[in-house]
């Protein structure tokens, strides 16, 4: 149901005619992150999706046999591309919600006799703000030409994809608010990292919000994925008492 579910939403989204008429979009899902556990809350208010950079980064310098080649002498690109992996989480680190992730490296001739000539990795960034989100992108690129010139190698960025971020509807924010304090004691507001329909409904004007469950353990796309049976129990309490203070707000 759910599959037929998250089809029939990609149909909506891409024919955009059936929104037309749409008042507000709610969203219950999963945290995929440990943050409410971390807290020990069940239920989060979600703030929006945060906006993507992703780049690829590319090192090269020169391969040469790794048993007469001296270390002062070596044009190293791998060695360029640990120190910017290095720092890209300290960059990250500046600003409570962003993230920076180098999710692959690829070195080349990738052999054990050899330095490194070429050195591919990519980067993944994400924050809510767009000033951040800035600010971190400049930080990696200035990082970049800073270890390029040490290990005496150059370096080549592409984009890969990007997206701004889409902050959700203040008043739906605060209707959410006020359904997990009807349900519990404590509510949170976080920003969402990962991507979903929300955002997407947002993209096109609809005013949207989203609510997020508690995930054990943080984790999400994994055989081990999974939610307290009480913890849903209270997300459906609040989606049913965010849904009757929608219907309110729109009439």
């Amino acid at each position: 149901a759910l599959r037929r579910c998250g089809v029939e939403m990609d149909r909506m989204l891409e024919s955009g005619g059936e929104l037309e008429n749409a008042a507000a979009y709610l969203e219950l899902h999963i945290e995929q992150g440990p943050v409410l556990e971390k807290l020990g809350l069940p239920l989060g208010v979600v703030l929006g999706t945060k906006g993507v950079e992703r780049h690829s980064v590319t090192f090269t310098g020169q391969e040469a046999h790794s048993g007469s080649t001296p270390m002062l002498e070596r044009r190293d690109a791998l060695g360029a591309a640990a120190k910017l992996a290095l720092e890209i989480r300290e960059i990250a680190k500046q600003f409570p919600d962003a993230v920076g992730t180098v999710g692959s490296l690829k070195t080349l001739p990738g052999i054990v006799t050899a330095v490194v000539g070429r050195a591919e990795m990519t980067l993944d960034q994400r924050d809510l703000s767009t000033e951040v989100l800035k600010s971190m992108l400049e930080q990696a690129k200035a990082a970049a030409d800073k270890f390029a010139l040490e290990e005496n190698v150059t370096v080549e960025w592409n984009r890969i994809w990007q997206i701004e971020p889409i902050p959700f509807h203040p008043a739906l924010i605060e209707l959410c608010r006020q359904s997990i304090l009807e349900v519990t004691d404590q509510s949170h507001l976080l920003p969402s990292g990962p991507l979903h329909d929300a955002a997407e409904i947002a993209r096109k004007g609809i005013p949207t919000v989203m609510l997020f469950v508690q995930s054990l353990k943080g984790i999400s796309h994994n055989k081990i994925e999974d939610t307290r049976r009480d913890h849903l129990e209270l997300c459906v309490q609040v989606l049913d008492e965010l849904t009757d203070k929608t219907v309110g707000w729109v009439l």
